[in-house]
């Protein structure tokens, strides 16, 4: 695999044409849907280009998911630098930044989508969408064990459960406003966690 194009900062202008056309198509259509021709089409390059570029549609489909994976973590770790939030509101940033992330995504969750296309845990693409799992898990813990929260794990695997299933219901009922809802319960959950304070949440 080429390692190179795993990085998006170190993507030729060629290179980042071909996985922004790859991106819209793997999250609109499905990654098994689509094929390099269909991908080469769009990005206006030959396919003898796109491999040169990524050496498989493997690579290409990992690195579609690496880009989506770091825009993610920096709308959250920007949101988490504001200044003057109390430690419970800090663990509920990644459903603030949620709200906003789905009105740009409807049909839910890429890692997710990718997980069920590509069952094969040792897929370039599924190791990427599970770690992603992995880091919003642990951030949840760390950040509710900042927050004073006893069993910071319990309250992790609760609030990721809610957090993916908002993603989830938002591509199904797109109209019911299910982030509001997770958030809602979320919010509700950390309360409880950390002794029923924190009603500035």
């Amino acid at each position: 695999m080429n390692t190179t194009a795993l990085d998006p900062d170190a993507l030729t202008r060629g290179a980042r044409r071909i996985l922004e056309a790859a991106s819209a198509l793997f999250y609109e259509r499905g990654i098994t849907a689509v094929g390099v021709d269909l991908i080469a089409e769009q990005s206006g390059v030959t396919k003898r280009t796109l491999y040169n570029r990524f050496g498989s549609k493997d690579a290409l489909v990992a690195a579609y998911l690496v880009d989506r994976d770091r825009r993610w973590r920096s709308a959250v770790n920007e949101a988490l630098a504001a200044p003057g939030m109390s430690l419970q509101q800090r663990v509920m940033i990644p459903f603030d930044v949620l709200r906003e992330w789905i009105k740009l995504n409807p049909r839910g969750c890429a890692f997710i989508n990718a997980l069920a296309e590509l069952p094969d845990p040792d897929h370039p693409a599924h190791q990427v969408a599970a770690d992603e799992k992995r880091w919003l898990l642990n951030l949840f813990e760390r950040l509710a064990a900042e927050a004073g929260v006893a069993r910071a794990g319990l309250l992790a695997n609760q609030l990721l459960s809610l957090h993916e299933g908002a993603l989830a219901m938002h591509a199904v009922l797109p109209d019911s406003d299910c982030a509001t809802s997770a958030t809602q319960a979320a919010c509700g959950l950390v309360q409880a966690a950390a002794g029923g304070e924190g009603s500035n949440l």
